[in-house]
């Protein structure tokens, strides 16, 4: 029942994802910054965290345990830095999809985020413990991988020099499965909320250095948007992270990352056939959902 459980929580996430990107990329579109509106995505979510830390006494019970863990060695700081790594993510889009495009970009994050979870499984980081690599697993894997890259036929697009963009944006993707794996350190000691709390505070900081040296840059945005559902990018991420939380303690980094690659490729699919933006809904994304939704079921037949 764990399992089914952590499976169904990890789709959840990447639906959540997939309709996160959707708010922030309209609202980076808008302000003309990716990184600012992450600011604000990230910001929002804090502000809701620590709103709910300081009124419920639980909570801050659970505060002070991760506050007692970490005076006593039982948890390390640098498992209470998984926040960075959204924020590396979003600094490394920024860099790097101009270049490599969406497609490529996506590829090169869903790689490395698999190839990182298998080690991060392998290692025994995460709080399910280490698990071995089966051939079902690099199966599943591949095949997810496979699944996104269906997914962007038609959109590649290769420039001179974006070899290393494209390992940049792997090696962001990889840090995505250490993310998770340590905010399930913290959510063991601290639960879910404030396992986020703790990610979102790392991830704000980052990003008001990163945001600061790109106001200095290009100045601050002069009309900020009116539209309410633009700024609950924050929300979601709460939702997201919590989630996330839980279902690596029952599934592992592995099956967290692919079925939330199939969460967000079947949310993408939805949110086309609803709200379609671009070039809408392609038969290709179809069949990307199809492939993950069968990698996912490969790979956790392996216990």
């Amino acid at each position: 029942m764990r399992r089914r459980a952590g499976l169904a929580l990890a789709f959840l996430v990447g639906v959540l994802v997939a309709t996160q990107a959707r708010v922030n990329g309209e609202l980076g579109d808008r302000l003309g910054s990716a990184v600012l509106a992450a600011l604000v995505s990230f910001a929002g979510g804090l502000a809701l965290l620590c709103a709910a830390v300081v009124s419920v006494p639980s909570l801050r019970k659970r505060m002070s345990a991760v506050r007692g863990a970490v005076r006593d060695h039982s948890l390390p700081r640098w498992q209470l830095a998984g926040g960075l790594c959204g924020a590396g993510l979003v600094t490394c889009q920024g860099l790097t999809v101009a270049s490599l495009g969406v497609a490529a970009f996506t590829v090169a994050v869903v790689g490395g985020q698999v190839l990182g979870s298998l080690w991060v499984d392998r290692s025994g980081l995460a709080p399910s413990g280490a698990t071995p690599i089966t051939v079902t697993r690099l199966l599943g894997a591949g095949i997810a991988v496979a699944a996104v890259a269906v997914a962007g036929v038609g959109e590649w697009r290769t420039d001179e020099g974006s070899l290393w963009m494209a390992v940049l944006a792997a090696i962001a993707g990889g840090s995505l499965a250490w993310q998770q794996a340590v905010n399930g350190r913290v959510g063991t000691v601290g639960g879910p909320i404030v396992a986020a709390w703790v990610n979102f505070a790392a991830g704000t900081a980052a990003l008001v250095l990163v945001t600061g040296v790109v106001v200095a840059l290009r100045g601050v945005p002069g009309d900020w948007p009116s539209t309410p559902w633009l700024y609950l990018g924050g929300a979601l991420g709460v939702v997201l992270i919590a989630a996330g939380v839980l279902a690596v303690r029952w599934i592992g980094v592995l099956l967290l990352g692919l079925a939330s690659v199939a969460g967000q490729l079947v949310g993408a699919v939805a949110l086309d056939a609803v709200t379609p933006t671009g070039a809408g809904l392609s038969a290709t994304a179809v069949v990307a959902c199809v492939l993950t939704v069968f990698a996912v079921a490969l790979a956790a037949r392996s216990r």
